[in-house]
């Protein structure tokens, strides 16, 4: 029962949210679903945070290989934590002027909006910036040209990449008007508008597909992996 139960919750649900989309009269059914799940949202928040904490809390106290980064890890959980919750403001709100904290928390100056500017942004670009390099790495190994395809990868891609800097209207700026279809950055506007969107749509057609399909599979309970590895 503990995994028929859960079946039927996701089957329900998800049959009432599909009435509801096309039913007017059924639609504060699916609001009341979408507050149900709102709720087990919240409540799996919870349940995500006290898990992390206890992974990184074993990690740190076996003291397993980089169980430095739990540590940072658990830090960085606490202290967002109690910003968050608490709402620390930076000013008195004018409302509570006798209460140093009581501006709002999203301020300029209060601590959630510092963490947010000086540590989450940097960090951000930081990852970012390293992201460029695999790239950039991987693009080396993939534009090798071994076979069709990759050479027809590479050639989109130089056109591309000329077409999108100003060395590209330089080099083919001076192509006369019967071919200047063929300067670098027409070229690139053309595979972008053209051979990108025709790709473009059928990945999302694709996407489209397969997410009704594996909904329709959940809906009649074929597909039970949300439920966890546990036995039938």
């Amino acid at each position: 029962m503990k995994r028929q139960i859960p079946l039927l919750i996701a089957m329900i649900a998800g049959f009432v949210m599909i009435v509801a989309y096309f039913i007017p009269y059924t639609v504060s059914w699916g609001d009341t679903v979408i507050v149900w799940f709102d709720v087990l949202a919240a409540i799996a928040f919870v349940l995500g945070g006290g898990n992390l904490l206890k992974v990184h809390l074993k990690k740190t106290s076996d003291q397993v290989p980089g169980w430095g980064y739990s540590v940072i890890t658990i830090v960085a959980f606490v202290i967002m934590l109690v910003i968050g919750l608490g709402k620390i403001g930076v000013n008195p709100a004018a409302k509570y002027p006798e209460f140093a904290w009581s501006g709002k928390f999203s301020e300029m100056g209060s601590p959630f909006w510092w963490l947010y500017e000086y540590v989450f942004k940097p960090l951000q670009a930081t990852i970012f910036s390293m992201l460029a390099f695999y790239v950039a790495s991987a693009a080396f190994r993939a534009f090798r040209a071994k076979n069709i395809e990759a050479i027809l990868l590479l050639a989109t891609a130089f056109i591309i990449l000329l077409g999108r800097t100003a060395a590209g209207p330089a080099l083919t700026g001076w192509f006369p008007d019967a071919i200047e279809g063929l300067e670098a950055d027409k070229l690139t506007s053309y595979l972008m508008t053209v051979f990108n969107t025709a790709g473009n749509r059928a990945i999302m057609i694709g996407i489209a597909l397969g997410t009704a399909s594996v909904s329709l599979k959940i809906l009649l309970g074929v597909e039970r992996s949300y439920l966890g590895s546990g036995e039938e």
